[in-house]
């Protein structure tokens, strides 16, 4: 029988805080400004979930670098216009936190980017741990940075699970051994995460709450 979920790891955008129109909107900013006309947003929609030198690599690593950074300085700018929290997302965080349950970021962005947006939602004291890139040497879908939340919260795999919005999440989390959720508000689309096989799909972050008391399917 499995051991009652008492630990929630959180991919953080896209999962808890809108960012997708940001996240788009960096990266036509950089690839419109050297590309003209070649990547649509279709195209674009890829380059959402993996660490940002893994995506400038894959279109040119001579230049990656130089496109990370200028990904980072008008992201930074537009950062807290164009981000959202998703419906619900702070109350719930509030409630998982006030019945005892641990929880943890696990990110691929930057640490600094994190802290930001916990800042948009109010939540920098929501959380028992946050674990981003820079924490890091193989971020997701490697199992590395799952294993270290887990480890920075004192939980074990066989309690825990992982929540996100993207490929990188639900496949860390089978990597880690614990088990998963997709969100159906993921820009992907409900079918792509469903297709990955994950324990759980979430319509609301409201629907933590039920799992947490067994009850979720």
């Amino acid at each position: 029988m499995a051991k009652p979920i008492t630990t929630l790891l959180f991919d953080f955008d896209g999962t808890l805080l809108d960012t997708n129109e940001l996240i788009i909107a960096s990266f036509q900013h950089v690839l419109n400004a050297r590309y003209p006309g070649r990547f649509t947003r279709e195209d674009i929609l890829m380059f959402i979930g993996p660490p940002l030198i893994d995506s400038f690599n894959s279109i040119d690593p001579d230049s990656a670098e130089e496109m990370v950074r200028e990904y980072r300085e008008w992201n930074h700018v537009m950062h807290d216009e164009l981000a959202r929290e998703y419906d619900g997302v702070s109350e719930t965080l509030k409630r998982l936190k006030a019945a005892g349950i641990k929880m943890a970021i696990v990110s691929t962005k930057r640490n600094e980017t994190i802290w930001r947006g916990l800042k948009l939602l109010e939540a920098e004291e929501i959380f028992d741990t946050v674990v981003g890139l820079d924490d890091v040497t193989n971020p997701k879908p490697d199992p590395e940075p799952i294993i270290l939340a887990l480890s920075n919260v004192g939980s074990t795999k066989e309690e825990a699970l992982m929540i996100g919005d993207n490929s990188h999440d639900i496949e860390g989390g089978k990597n880690a051994r614990v088990r998963t959720a997709g969100v159906a508000w993921s820009i992907k689309g409900e079918p792509f995460l469903a297709s990955l096989q994950p324990d759980y799909m979430l319509h609301h972050l409201s629907d933590l709450l039920e799992i947490i008391k067994g009850e979720g399917a």
